[in-house]
């Protein structure tokens, strides 16, 4: 890759330490109304980045129209990047129970578990790697279900000309709107495209803007009503949407963020250097673009940063102009 290549980013995120700015995170974000139009862009929304775990919604949306039937606690688990818990296994392991399928069906990576706790208490059990473990079973154990409901073969799911992927990349066309010309490997072993942030967050105002009890929609209902199934405990992403009723929101690795509003608005953005930490607060000050209540985005705008235990700077978005 020449320079020229590289995406516009802007700055989007800063750490203070006393009276200095330490460390600027750059990326680019869309925010969009309910009919497409733009609300904020910062960076360069229109190129194409890999939107990583965010695409299980979308994904989800696929299993659903594929004949999946899952009820709103499974559903959940189906698009989540999951912290690894007791319940976030056992719900996985009953996708699979109830598909007549058992975990060594499983084609995704092994992993510890996610969620900093979580893998802890894993490790202090002498617990190693596992697929179920892995914060992507949950997507996969639908996958394997949706291949039992249409006769579709289990061990070559993962195959980019079985069936299952075919249908995969015709829904994550259709609701971003966009040609999948690039197309890659994410870290579970599934397929992940090229999409531009504006196209991301076209599809996830789709999700909660659907009719109720489309596919669509009931993936965002199930997402919304299970938010601790989506992350995790401590996980900002299920705190968010604990308190902002009716939001949506999906993480992905490399500092991707998506998020729809009960309204039909949606933001889009990617951290240029995958920092996972600017990835919430830079998300904010778009938030309160969209009109969120600023009461409800305090707790994940102002990170503290400490020297010797004390809080000496803070983590931030930057403000944002419409």
């Amino acid at each position: 890759m020449t320079n020229n290549q590289f995406p516009a980013h802007a700055p989007l995120a800063v750490q203070t330490r006393g009276e200095l700015v330490e460390s600027v995170h750059f990326g680019s974000l869309a925010a969009i109304t309910a009919d497409g139009g733009s609300l904020v862009s910062r960076g360069e929304p229109g190129a194409r980045v890999y939107p990583r775990s965010a695409l299980k919604p979308l994904i989800a949306v696929a299993m659903l129209r594929a004949g999946l039937e899952l009820p709103a606690d499974q559903l959940a688990l189906a698009a989540a990047s999951h912290s690894g818990s007791e319940q976030h296994q056992e719900t996985a392991a009953k996708i699979l129970a109830d598909a007549g399928v058992v975990p060594e069906d499983l084609r995704n990576s092994t992993d510890l578990p996610y969620g900093v706790a979580e893998q802890q208490a894993w490790l202090n059990e002498g617990k190693g790697p596992t697929q179920l473990a892995q914060n992507c079973s949950g997507k996969h154990a639908a996958m394997l279900a949706t291949c039992v409901k249409n006769g579709w073969p289990l061990e070559t799911y993962l195959d980019a000309d079985h069936p299952l992927p075919t249908v995969i990349r015709e829904v994550v066309s259709e609701l971003t709107g966009e040609e999948l010309t690039v197309i890659s490997t994410d870290g579970c072993g599934t397929e992940v495209f090229g999409l531009s942030l504006t196209g991301m967050a076209r599809a996830f105002s789709k999700l909660v803007t659907a009719a109720p009890g489309t596919p669509e929609r009931l993936v965002a209902d199930a997402m919304r009503a299970h938010p601790d199934m989506v992350a995790g405990i401590g996980r900002d992403v299920t705190a968010l949407m604990e308190a902002v009723p009716g939001l949506l929101a999906k993480d992905g690795f490399e500092g991707i963020q998506m998020i729809a509003l009960a309204n039909g608005s949606a933001l889009a953005l990617k951290i240029s250097d995958g920092g996972d930490r600017a990835r919430m607060p830079a998300a904010v000050p778009a938030l309160l673009t969209m009109g969120v209540d600023p009461a409800l985005l305090t707790p994940f705008n102002h990170l503290p940063v400490y020297g010797g235990g004390h809080p000496v700077g803070e983590l931030r978005g930057l403000p944002l102009a419409n």
